[in-house]
């Protein structure tokens, strides 16, 4: 008969509980990003005028202050930042990254929650709880500041119109140049460098390993922010393929996953770098 208590029994499932835990926010944020984000928008119309901005839309309507998209979409009045769409915004930018970057994070939270519990039954640490919920939360609390700034970005270009109220790049110029310069990060130090972080989860537990809550939220908040400088540049492409595009989400994910995890990553990642140098070019020249 097994003696162990209520409590060790749990740890030992913390892997199914951590991993079960992990797909139901990524599910959850997902959701509400295809529910329109709390912004009264239809995401689904939002993406086919972002994939097909030539197109007029007569059935798409929304109560926000300034969107009026019972006519030309790219030609709807200025929306008023309140504080209420400003709470929305960084939200609507949060949990989008939620979506797009737990994926990702998955091998390196995972094997901190196997080192904290071999930390634990070695006796190196007295904490019961392993505390991968925190780690979690520090990780997130960066890309939480990353949203503030995005949101904010958001709003300038919105407000200089290089960005519609339907959130797709109205500007060949912003299209173009973000493009080029996302491209180009593909190949730069400070990304290689950030990607190798994220890419060996390991040397990056033991190098910058402590124990504890504190200890726990602050290599969470240091891994946030690897992945934010990894991936700051092709966060930015939702302003040129819609801040909604929903295919523009997912194709964006798939290749932050893609070269966080898997062997020809980077490889990938650079072959992107060249694709988007060249749309880009295309895009200003052409």
């Amino acid at each position: 008969m097994d003696s162990a208590s209520p409590l060790e029994r749990l740890l030992r499932r913390d892997r199914l509980i951590t991993i079960a835990g992990l797909v139901v926010l990524c599910l959850l944020a997902w959701l509400y990003i295809v529910a329109g984000a709390g912004l009264d928008m239809n995401a689904w119309e939002m993406s086919r005028l972002a994939l097909f901005p030539h197109l007029q839309t007569g059935d798409m309507t929304s109560d926000m202050p300034g969107m009026d998209m019972s006519g030309m979409a790219m030609e709807a009045e200025p929306r008023i930042w309140g504080p209420p769409i400003w709470t929305l915004m960084i939200a609507m930018w949060w949990i989008m990254m939620v979506a797009m970057m737990s994926p990702s994070a998955v091998p390196t939270v995972l094997l901190y929650a196997r080192v904290h519990r071999h930390a634990l039954t070695q006796g190196q640490i007295q904490d019961k709880l392993a505390p991968t919920g925190v780690f979690v939360a520090g990780y997130l609390l960066v890309w939480l500041g990353f949203s503030v700034v995005a949101a904010s970005l958001h709003w300038l270009l919105e407000r200089e119109a290089f960005v519609s109220t339907t959130m797709s790049s109205q500007s060949r110029w912003l299209s173009g140049i973000v493009l080029i310069a996302a491209g180009l990060y593909q190949f730069s130090p400070l990304k290689n460098a950030c990607l190798s972080h994220c890419r060996a989860p390991t040397a990056f537990l033991s190098n910058h390993w402590r124990p504890h809550t504190l200890g726990a939220l602050r290599l969470g908040a240091l891994h946030g922010a690897f992945c934010v400088g990894c991936c700051w540049m092709l966060m930015a492409l939702l302003f040129v393929g819609g801040v909604m595009n929903l295919v523009w989400i997912a194709a964006l994910a798939v290749l932050v996953l893609v070269e966080k995890v898997f062997p020809a990553g980077q490889w990938v990642g650079r072959a992107a770098g060249i694709a988007l140098i060249a749309w880009g070019s295309a895009t200003l020249f052409i």
